[in-house]
């Protein structure tokens, strides 16, 4: 159930990134309402699996670089990790478009700014 509800918020995240950040948007595989939500969805979910498995391969292999930058390393990497949702939805036909790499840049930023700020808000109490 945590892992719906984290796609969800990455999907919403992502549809406000796209309003906010102009080199980022998505591309649905129809014209349709319905197949534009489908394709946000997706998006989060190939976006959080690469996360998962690449991101946190990257993250162990460099991590005396993210040492050495304080972590200011972890904005590139988040971008290209964005460029790499940009490649494997391009490979389905559809989904999300990265204009350039500092889009991906801002966009990743972007996007886990608002992430975090609606995770804040639909996390359950622990109480």
């Amino acid at each position: 159930m945590r892992f719906i509800v984290k796609v969800i918020v990455v999907a919403f995240a992502l549809w406000l990134t796209t309003f906010i950040v102009a080199g980022v948007r998505v591309v649905p595989y129809e014209n349709t309402q319905l197949a534009t939500v489908l394709t946000y969805l997706l998006v989060a979910l190939i976006f959080g699996l690469v996360n998962a498995i690449v991101g946190t391969f990257i993250r162990i292999v460099a991590f005396p670089i993210y040492v050495l930058t304080l972590g200011l390393i972890s904005f590139i990497v988040n971008g290209l990790l964005l460029l790499l949702v940009d490649w494997i939805s391009d490979l389905l036909g559809f989904g999300l478009v990265v204009e350039s790499f500092w889009w991906g840049v801002l966009g990743a930023l972007v996007l886990g700014l608002i992430s975090w700020l609606i995770g804040l808000i639909v996390r359950p109490s622990k109480s």
